[in-house]
């Protein structure tokens, strides 16, 4: 090989060796994705899935913008309920968003509450309409398995008569067959429902609570609690979770 053509040769070999080095220095510098847990057993407006993958709702969007704000691409965890606690304890999962503590007990931190969620109770406009909660004593009411709603029990107390169905979108199709004509659900549930058509005729909904959920972040995972509030308040800053909830959203006129 003539010195000229040892020459480019040396000259393209450095160039190659500095595009590795600076390719593996990328990758070793890269951030961990968020690993965000989700309920396999969550509905919309909360979650959507297909193929067995989270593809839209309040659990997706959020996770992502979350993940935007802490440099970091999301990845979701889909677990049933049972084990999101399991993945936070042993940092296989960062964090679970739309929370409340008393549902997830554990050694958490939990973030500031941040994204606003009303409970309220429906009825359609085939019955006299009430106007508190005590109207509808000795009435049944759909509500879902396992969940328990101190709100009512204290305003019903023996009048409480629950039928318990296994997701709030099945009482609302409950509700359009006639079946019942009370159901207790979110209003974020009611608007998504509202948007994609499903055909109910409702008076306006009563108001049973109003909170602000969290999330709750692993002690073992990637990110701490101070920098996730840090994203948050980017989040309410920016007017991203008013957005991200409007997305879902068609209320009744």
């Amino acid at each position: 090989m003539d010195r000229e053509a040892y020459t480019d040769w040396a000259k393209r070999a450095g160039q190659a060796l500095i595009a590795l080095l600076a390719a593996l220095t990328t990758a070793v510098a890269a951030p961990l994705p968020l690993v965000v847990a989700v309920d396999t057993g969550t509905e919309m407006p909360m979650a959507g899935f297909r193929a067995e993958h989270l593809a839209e709702g309040f659990h997706k969007d959020l996770g992502e913008a979350l993940a935007g704000k802490l440099g970091r691409e999301a990845r979701f965890l889909l677990l049933p309920r049972k084990r999101i606690t399991m993945a936070l304890d042993s940092g296989q999962a960062d964090l679970i968003c739309l929370y409340l503590p008393p549902w997830l007990p554990g050694e958490f931190q939990w973030t500031r509450a941040f994204f606003p969620v009303s409970e309220v109770l429906v009825t359609d406009t085939s019955v006299v309409q009430p106007h508190a909660l005590r109207d509808l004593s000795g009435q049944p009411i759909a509500t879902i398995l396992g969940y328990y709603y101190p709100e009512l029990d204290k305003a019903l107390g023996q009048g409480f008569i629950r039928d318990d169905g296994h997701s709030s979108s099945a009482n609302l199709r409950k509700i359009a067959a006639g079946r019942l004509h009370h159901a207790i659900t979110q209003q974020s549930t009611l608007d998504y429902y509202i948007k994609v058509g499903e055909k109910l005729s409702l008076y306006p909904p009563l108001v049973i609570k109003h909170y602000q959920a969290q999330c709750a972040v692993s002690p073992k995972g990637q990110v701490s609690v101070s920098e996730v509030n840090k994203a948050i308040g980017q989040l309410l800053r920016d007017g991203s979770v008013s957005k991200i909830i409007s997305n879902y959203q068609t209320r009744l006129r």
